[in-house]
């Protein structure tokens, strides 16, 4: 039995896609107010890391990238509806959506991140943030964590209006830590010295791009670039551009998944190409 892997480039890709992707331009959306992947940029329209990527995408593919900033509530339905060709907005991948919803392989992980005030002791696991104030923004997947581990952990939860004022709460000592998305915490880190990363809460999950169900060529297409932006740095700069931070080894940014589509999630195709920028 051969076993040999095969090689998919870019431009096979394009060829075996047909004339229904033969397309110059894509619709895509994403939440133009999630900083640092989508944010009013002073110079008009929208910058971050996705806006990044997806443009970076369209100059892979030879085509342009017509991005749309929008609700996050309205972006899948406005995806199934046609409205959009597919989704740039960082989008957890979960069984539920997965099945109504075609995904790519993930492209970052969404975990918890701990930011605590510059020069803190190391905090090594969440035991260490017993009898802790630990600010959130109310309303957040963040606070409701928070106060779910509340009796576990023996810390004090306290909820403000934006993650901004909860970071600022760190920084005026009126609570030792502030917990938020990976991303978001590297962002606020970035952007103000008086704070720095703390303890990171890994949750499994990652971030990966929607498509329609059917639309499996399209999505294989996208996610050969997606794969080739991991393989030759693109992902990592950006990383290193929009967090501050270089993906750890192993990490979604930098490492291919084989197949298209999330392993273990509806949609994906296990097949034996083999992830390559030729």
């Amino acid at each position: 039995m051969n076993n040999q892997f095969k090689f998919v480039t870019l431009s096979t890709l394009l060829a075996l896609s047909g004339p229904a992707l033969a397309q110059d331009k894509y619709t895509v959306a994403l939440d133009g107010t999630f900083a640092p992947h989508a944010m009013p940029s002073l110079s008009g329209g929208v910058e971050g890391f996705n806006v990044d990527l997806a443009n970076i995408i369209g100059e892979r593919l030879g085509v342009e990238m017509d991005v749309v900033a929008t609700q996050f509530s309205g972006i899948l339905p406005g995806l199934a509806a046609g409205t959009y060709d597919f989704v740039v907005a960082p989008t957890t991948i979960t069984t539920e959506r997965a099945e109504s919803v075609l995904f790519s392989e993930g492209y970052l992980n969404t975990d918890f991140q701990f930011v605590v005030k510059a020069g803190t002791d190391d905090v090594p696991d969440l035991e260490a943030l017993k009898g802790k104030i630990i600010a959130v923004n109310k309303g957040s997947a963040y606070d409701s964590w928070a106060r779910e581990k509340g009796d576990e952990i023996g810390w004090t939860v306290e909820s403000y209006g934006t993650n901004s004022d909860a970071v600022q709460a760190v920084v005026s000592g009126r609570a030792f830590a502030n917990v938020a998305g990976n991303t978001v915490s590297a962002w606020a880190v970035k952007q103000n010295p008086a704070i720095e990363l703390s303890y990171l809460y890994t949750t499994g999950l990652v971030w990966g791009m929607p498509f329609r169900k059917g639309d499996e060529a399209l999505r294989d297409k996208v996610e050969a670039v997606i794969e080739c932006l991991k393989i030759d740095g693109t992902m990592a700069s950006l990383s290193e551009k929009w967090l501050g931070v270089t993906p750890a080894e192993g990490s979604a940014a930098i490492t291919p998944q084989p197949g298209f589509g999330e392993p273990d999630f509806a949609g994906y195709v296990m097949d034996d190409h083999v992830p390559s920028c030729e």
